[in-house]
């Protein structure tokens, strides 16, 4: 690591999106950033892009391997690889939801578990993990993937208790609606219901909506800086204006209010 690296960072599903602008952001802030996708896509820009599966062992074992032999150590890991499912809770086969929960919350213990050793040995690292507000409510017709960020949260929070005194520290980062590509690939259910489509549709307009008015990806990028950087970091950080508003919705709103503001915003009966 030379004297103008502040240290070496690794992040998964960097290929666009969050997990490219926040590589972006970590490179210019001055780290060695190394990022993944699922397939093989060029370096550029200072950022070394390696191809690696979240839900293969063996291929985030050879990732973190790859790395250290590179660079030498790792100093922080985000862990922003992740899929959406959109529709019915019932919709979903059980498979389907394991695959889901594969990526998103298995992906993130895998590649975590694989970077562990080597930040202990450093004596420090730290782990920041992306969910979502939707970690914090529900969301109809987002059951399992609401379900996976909720999994997420008290995986991160459990695992910072346990490494801080190793000099480890996990946080999370709540984004809210993102204008990414996240809306294009998003997987529907496998076993669809008649008698859920025309709210599933209303559902894929709204989050359509909601993407293409939500905030940059470097919004959500300047957020996991704050939160890779912070000397004494918080537990948990939202990521724009709506992540915001949902998060002290959640705190300190009745529970009966939330529950309308919820079912209004998604445009259901209340």
């Amino acid at each position: 690591m030379s004297n103008k690296e502040i240290g070496v960072a690794l992040i998964t599903g960097a290929s666009s999106g969050i997990g490219l602008a926040t590589a972006n952001a970590l490179r210019q802030a001055g780290y060695r950033v190394f990022g993944t996708s699922r397939r093989a896509v060029a370096s550029a820009d200072g950022i070394t892009m390696l191809s690696c599966d979240v839900t293969d062992e063996v291929s985030v074992k050879n990732t973190v391997a790859e790395v250290l032999k590179q660079a030498g150590r790792i100093d922080l890991l985000v862990n922003n690889a992740g899929i959406g499912l959109l529709g019915g809770a019932e919709e979903s086969s059980a498979v389907q939801a394991q695959a889901l929960f594969d990526v998103n919350v298995f992906g993130i213990t895998r590649v975590t578990n694989a970077v562990l050793p080597t930040m202990r040995s450093q004596g420090k690292g730290r782990i920041v993990n992306i969910s979502s507000v939707l970690g914090l409510i529900p969301s109809p017709y987002n059951a399992l993937y609401a379900a996976t960020k909720h999994a997420v949260e008290g995986y991160s929070e459990s695992l910072d208790h346990e490494l801080r005194t190793f000099g480890i520290r996990v946080v999370l980062v709540e984004p809210g609606l993102t204008r990414t590509s996240f809306e294009e690939s998003i997987t529907r259910p496998d076993q669809p219901l008649a008698v859920y489509d025309s709210v599933r549709a209303d559902m894929a307009a709204l989050m359509r909506e909601g993407i293409n008015t939500g905030d940059a990806p470097e919004v959500v990028a300047s957020t996991v800086l704050k939160a890779a950087t912070a000397s004494a970091p918080g537990r948990r950080y939202t990521a724009g204006k709506l992540a915001h508003q949902v998060s002290f919705m959640r705190r300190f709103l009745p529970e009966r209010m939330v529950d309308k503001n919820l079912r209004k915003f998604n445009n259901l009966p209340v």
